[in-house]
């Protein structure tokens, strides 16, 4: 193995840690919501700096390794591609921390309404970011195909938790803002689940080279 090939390894690594924690935190921040437990989503806020230091050193040795190296083809694909999905993990990061908020918030009041399809929503969006993550890992354009489908069943839950919060609002203003806060919650799910999206788009084009964002797909490809 060259030291080219070590350093692409290393930058490989160090992206693979970030999406772990990444996707520990989003299953985290659900469960200090539904569990209502304060430590925990305490610790995905202090965990984020974490998150965000991983991000800087990636994106500075994927710039040290174009600069010095000068990468073509295959090569310059997975460094791009590499520093691409760190920044959708960041902000996937960030969401689990908004939502790790929002956690500490409602914890302080009565409980609206069981949590059903939230919990529900965090599933295939954590499903999402593990099968992106793999894909990008083994090249597997199937898998990453997959991933962008699931997404409009995190789509359709939101709508559905959406629709029954206003129902409850209208009934009883006295829950607009606990709901309002659920409501947040499902909608940070919602966008967490379009930055694994996006990478799996991301890994579409490690394999291909063909940039598909904002595409309508063809239905052999769906």
């Amino acid at each position: 193995m060259t030291v080219f090939d070590d350093e692409l390894q290393h930058i490989k690594e160090k992206l693979l840690k970030m999406g772990s924690l990444v996707e520990d935190s989003i299953k985290s921040s659900i469960e200090a919501l539904v569990d209502r437990d304060n430590d925990l989503a305490k610790k995905i806020i202090d965990r984020d700096r974490m998150v965000n230091t991983l991000d800087v050193e990636i994106d500075e040795e994927s710039i040290r390794v174009i600069a010095l190296r000068q990468p073509m083809a295959g090569d310059l694909r997975f460094i791009t591609t590499a520093m691409k999905i760190t920044s959708d993990l960041e902000r996937m990061g960030d969401l689990a921390v908004n939502i790790a908020e929002r956690a500490l918030e409602l914890n302080e009041e009565p409980i609206l309404k069981p949590y059903i399809d939230i919990p529900r929503m965090k599933e295939i969006a954590q499903g999402m970011t593990r099968d992106a993550l793999d894909a990008f890992v083994r090249k597997d354009k199937k898998l990453a195909m997959d991933v962008i489908m699931r997404d409009d069943e995190v789509d359709d839950l939101k709508h559905d938790v959406l629709e029954e919060l206003v129902f409850l609002m209208a009934q009883d203003p006295s829950t607009v803002s606990r709901a309002m806060k659920i409501s947040f919650v499902a909608q940070y799910l919602e966008r967490i689940a379009d930055h694994a999206t996006n990478i799996a788009e991301m890994v579409i084009y490690l394999v291909d080279g063909k940039i598909i964002r904002h595409m309508i797909l063809p239905s052999d490809e769906k």
